[in-house]
């Protein structure tokens, strides 16, 4: 809970998963106010730095080169000689690994915070204990390492708010050949957790199908990992909708959700990104708990169970059955987006 003098640069080392990074984003716009004269950059895998791209208050994207698993303790070393040269005078590191809080410690800069995580004792200088129980939302988490009095943050949290520029998602529309002077919702099957989080594709199915009965298409998002997902839903549709799924970066995946009338989605970063654009969104929870990570919103409608056994937080039901997800009926589903198609 220190406020740092005399600060001029200032870097985040940014989350690995994606909807943690668009919920970071509350932390940048704190920082951003509180350091007005301050640059911020962001130390960031290639596969999210798009994200950081769409936040006004990010000065400069530094590429983290290093994988989930990686060590590499030459190759940090080399990393955090560059880091070394930016002179930075604080770095808030976001992840809980030792690995994360390394190269920050071994680039000198002055003034290290983040949370204790793997006993990072000595390579941050500015460590907080997490209490889950306070603070049980991650975007809370993320703005305590910023907080310097009792009350200050948490009173003043901005959510997530990412920037698109208009002329950007025309273009990426055109790309995919769709039309943007027709309404359409995006579908968002996947979940990279595992299957507990994801509703049935039949489901998704018939929700395309009913939606175009309705005049109202529908386009499938979705990474690499999505495809398969993807082609299911568009053959149990009967090709009622459209399967990017794959075929897009994630800059034109934020531009296609940004032009969106609704996007119904798993709890996943794409849900994120829909509620930080402040498109209207279903967001369908099963495994996992909207406690937790919910679409940060006020434009989100959440669909959860809450059965018994949920949340698990478990990549499979580990009872054989995923009711939490399964039985969240299309009809109910269709039933809200029409609503929130309506009022918006």
């Amino acid at each position: 809970m220190t406020h740092f003098k005399n600060v001029s640069r200032i870097l985040v080392v940014a989350p690995s998963w994606l909807g943690d990074a668009v919920m970071s984003h509350s932390l940048i716009r704190r920082l951003s106010q509180e350091y007005q004269t301050a640059s911020i950059d962001v130390f960031v895998s290639k596969a999210i730095e798009a994200i950081y791209i769409q936040m006004p208050e990010v000065s400069r994207i530094v590429n983290n080169p290093f994988g989930h698993a990686q060590l590499r303790l030459r190759d940090r070393w080399n990393t955090a000689q560059v880091l070394k040269s930016n002179r930075y005078d604080v770095v808030y590191v976001l992840p809980n690994s030792i690995k994360s809080a390394l190269i920050p410690f071994l680039a000198r800069i002055p003034h290290r915070v983040g949370y204790t995580g793997e006993s990072r004792f000595g390579l941050l200088n500015h460590r907080q204990t997490l209490n889950k129980a306070q603070h049980p939302l991650l975007v809370d988490q993320y703005l305590e390492l910023a907080r310097h009095t009792q009350s200050d943050v948490l009173a003043l949290r901005e959510n997530p708010n990412l920037r698109v520029a208009k002329i950007d998602c025309e273009l990426t529309l055109a790309k995919f050949n769709i039309n943007a002077k027709i309404p359409y919702v995006c579908l968002c099957p996947g979940a990279e957790y595992g299957p507990a989080k994801r509703w049935p594709e039949q489901h998704f199915a018939k929700l395309a199908q009913e939606l175009h009965t309705r005049h109202l298409p529908s386009v499938i998002l979705g990474g690499n990992h999505d495809v398969d997902i993807g082609a299911a839903i568009h053959s149990l549709s009967l090709e009622s909708t459209k399967d990017v799924t794959g075929m897009t970066n994630l800059e034109e995946a934020v531009h296609l959700i940004a032009g969106a009338k609704c996007v119904i989605t798993n709890d996943s970063g794409l849900m994120h990104i829909a509620a930080a654009l402040n498109t209207p969104l279903i967001a369908l929870f099963g495994s996992s708990s909207p406690s937790y990570t919910p679409p940060l919103s006020k434009k989100a409608k959440i669909l959860t169970l809450s059965l018994e056994c949920s949340p698990c937080f478990q990549r499979n039901c580990p009872l054989g059955h995923t009711r939490c997800l399964t039985e969240i009926q299309t009809g109910s589903v269709l039933t809200e987006v029409m609503a929130l198609v309506a009022e918006n």
